[in-house]
């Protein structure tokens, strides 16, 4: 058949087959239904809420209907003395943690990958990933018992190798909170931040291996050519999302080890974004200004996931 002939042929809809399938697939249609309602209720109706961000909303207004005062929360916001310190933590934080929580993943997953022993393997990967199941609450409990001057695990090891004189008081010094909000970090979302990995890793086509083998490849050149190289898409789709989501610090975990920012020896190297719209918007019960401090926040993540996205373009791997 020529070309001229395919295309005086006529189009074919598609809609009937389209409803049929969603007929045939109607107790699966029902199955997202809940899901779509979660996103409309707690993602789309509260961006309603933006409005505050330009009022000077009370307890009590009707929705929308306060007071209007253009950018004026926002020239509060870039006043205040204390939001570059905030600003300052939450982007020190993120980074440290995209720079090296973010490779960690990939780089045990690589290793998990090598590992020949199946029942090794699946111990280790299990153990890796039980700290993600424990709370926040729990694991800040944990490292002030690890971390404790009195009698704490990491001090008594450090004063045993005589690497220190006398006990450092981890949680009563702010320099340190930096290391201890990335390394809990780490030690919690290690072995679930695997799975993903590990997973595309299992689709990489077995036979690219031993075409390896015959060529006389090494262990570390199959990682880097063929591994690393067919879980890149999903590295870089992870990389957008996490770049995207830079300006969050994990609000649950800086509130719990700081005891809920009551610890004022950590607040100048704790206090993120997150923690402050807490802090001014609930307690102090400023609502536009943190409603402001919010909506700032967001803008910026949109600008670095549209980024991202814009970089990871050129690899043709990009999410959008």
């Amino acid at each position: 058949m020529s070309s001229q002939t395919a295309l005086q042929q006529p189009k074919v809809s598609n809609k009937k087959g389209g409803l049929t399938d969603f007929i045939k697939q109607i107790d699966l249609q029902f199955m997202v239904i809940p899901g779509i309602i979660w996103l409309i209720i707690f993602a789309y109706i509260p961006m309603y809420g933006v409005l505050m961000a330009f009022q000077e909303f009370k307890l009590g207004d009707f929705p929308g209907m306060s007071q209007w005062v253009g950018f004026k929360q926002f020239e509060y916001l870039f006043s205040d003395p204390n939001f570059g310190r905030v600003l300052r933590n939450t982007i020190v934080i993120s980074l440290l943690k995209l720079i090296i929580n973010f490779p960690a993943p990939i780089i045990f997953a690589l290793l998990l990958n090598e590992l020949r022993g199946k029942y090794f393997k699946q111990s280790v990967q299990t153990i890796s990933y039980l700290p993600h199941f424990i709370s926040w609450v729990v694991a800040a409990t944990l490292m002030f018992d690890f971390l404790s001057v009195d009698n704490g695990a990491v001090n008594s090891l450090l004063m045993s190798l005589g690497l220190i004189d006398r006990p450092i008081h981890f949680f009563g010094e702010g320099r340190y909170f930096w290391p201890i909000a990335v390394l809990t970090d780490l030690w919690k979302e290690l072995g679930w931040g695997t799975i993903i990995y590990l997973a595309a890793i299992s689709s990489i086509d077995p036979q690219l291996y031993e075409a390896a083998d015959m060529d006389g490849a090494g262990r570390f050149q199959k990682m880097w050519h063929i591994t690393v190289a067919g879980i890149r898409p999903t590295i870089i789709l992870l990389l957008i999302f996490t770049v995207g989501n830079l300006l969050n610090a994990n609000f649950d975990q800086i509130m719990t080890l700081t005891g809920q920012m009551t610890n004022s020896l950590l607040i100048d190297y704790a206090d993120v974004i997150d923690t402050y719209v807490y802090r001014v918007g609930l307690q102090q019960a400023r609502y536009s200004y943190a409603a402001a401090a919010g909506l700032f926040k967001s803008v910026i993540n949109i600008a670095l996931l549209l980024g991202a996205n814009k970089l990871a373009a050129r690899t043709e791997n990009a999410l959008f």
